[in-house]
């Protein structure tokens, strides 16, 4: 069978990566990686690419930025002549982002299977576009592989049968596990000046949080705050800089307070697993901190990775500035607490995937 494999923006690069890995493996799957271009240039997506060892992609559709209906509709164009030329018996899509969303539409109005790896995911925020993306991609796939079990809860509440519905685990932590003795290869560390744990790593980028200037004001006040007493280490995304810039918002030059380009995904899972502390907007970075036993605040009021609260290291915290500083000091100055591996976090989702889709087209 032929199966169409799509990426759009950077946290889709870790999840392709182990499916492609592991499709190469297998007789039975022709897969074609398929890049729509949300996210490309040197520091946001080709890096990725070589760290994960991903083969460049067989197609590149290049939709850069725009609206939501914008980047939705000129996905939905260029992947409907894809899909027409290149007839897959099955589209796989991971994630939540806006190309997750227009393929899986296009797939479904050209009668082809979706596949939607990391089904089931609910913030209950319609508000996040991620959300929508989520809920819609679900309705319309065959084939919702699931990371935690309140995800199967989530997807039968809304109406999803129980024979679409498979878990199989959490496709990043195959990456991560995939990756992490390569990591320590990465001499991010030691080009920042940093030894030891006692640092903190941010990454901010969810419009609740950055799009308001007052609101970024805020908690970039409380981050050069924590920078009086631990190095604060900030990966700005490009978007945030932007907004960053356009409020004024200056650097107050403490060189504890470090504001750095993107990083590609191996120097990240260093600084990431040597960290006393991330603060994060990010999912899937609740999700590896998770596995890494590396306390995390989340500065969002809600996740769609509860499991990560209920049995991890991440801690909702909102997204008021005025509560962040308290609860970052709170964890600098205690120890680990107790955490659990979800179950089937194993570094063995892509395989559990493969074995699935083999024998759903071999009985065909």
């Amino acid at each position: 069978m032929k199966a169409a494999v799509v990426v759009g923006a950077r946290p889709n690069f870790m999840k392709a990566a182990p499916l492609m890995r592991e499709f190469g493996t297998r007789d039975g799957i022709e897969a074609f990686l398929v890049h729509t271009g949300q996210h490309y240039d040197q520091n946001m997506s080709r890096i990725f690419f070589d760290d994960l060892n991903l083969p460049r992609p067989d197609i590149y559709l290049g939709i850069g930025s725009g609206t939501h209906a914008v980047q939705t509709a000129g996905v939905m164009v260029e992947f409907e002549r894809v899909v027409k030329k290149e007839q897959p018996d099955l589209i796989i899509v991971v994630g939540d982002v806006n190309s997750t969303l227009a393929c899986s539409l296009v797939g479904a109005k050209q009668h082809i299977p979706v596949a939607h790896v990391e089904a089931g995911l609910r913030s209950f925020d319609k508000r996040m576009p991620e959300e929508i993306n989520r809920m819609v991609t679900d309705i319309l796939s065959d084939f919702c592989f699931t990371t935690s079990p309140e995800a199967e809860y989530n997807l039968k509440r809304e109406g999803v049968g129980t024979e679409r519905i498979f878990f199989v685990g959490n496709i990043m932590i195959d990456s991560l596990k995939s990756y992490l003795e390569k990591s320590e290869e990465s001499s991010i560390l030691e080009d920042l000046g940093l030894s030891g744990n006692d640092y903190i790593l941010v990454t901010l980028h969810r419009p609740s949080n950055v799009d308001d200037p007052d609101q970024f004001r805020a908690l970039f006040e409380v981050l050069a705050r924590l920078a009086e007493t631990h190095p604060v280490v900030f990966p700005m995304h490009p978007r945030t800089r932007k907004v960053m810039e356009k409020a004024g918002i200056k650097d107050d030059g403490n060189s504890d307070f470090r504001i750095i380009q993107p990083v590609g995904y191996l120097d990240f899972l260093k600084g990431m697993k040597n960290a006393r502390l991330v603060i994060t907007d990010s999912g899937g970075i609740q999700e590896e901190t998770t596995v890494l036993g590396v306390p995390c605040l989340t500065v969002r009021d809600n996740t769609e990775r509860p499991i990560t609260v209920q049995m991890g290291t991440n801690t909702l915290v909102g997204t008021r500035a005025e509560d962040l500083y308290p609860a970052a000091m709170e964890v600098l100055e205690a120890e680990v607490g107790d955490y659990d591996i979800p179950p089937l976090w194993d570094g063995r989702t892509a395989v559990r995937i493969a074995d699935i889709i083999e024998e759903a087209f071999d009985d065909e």
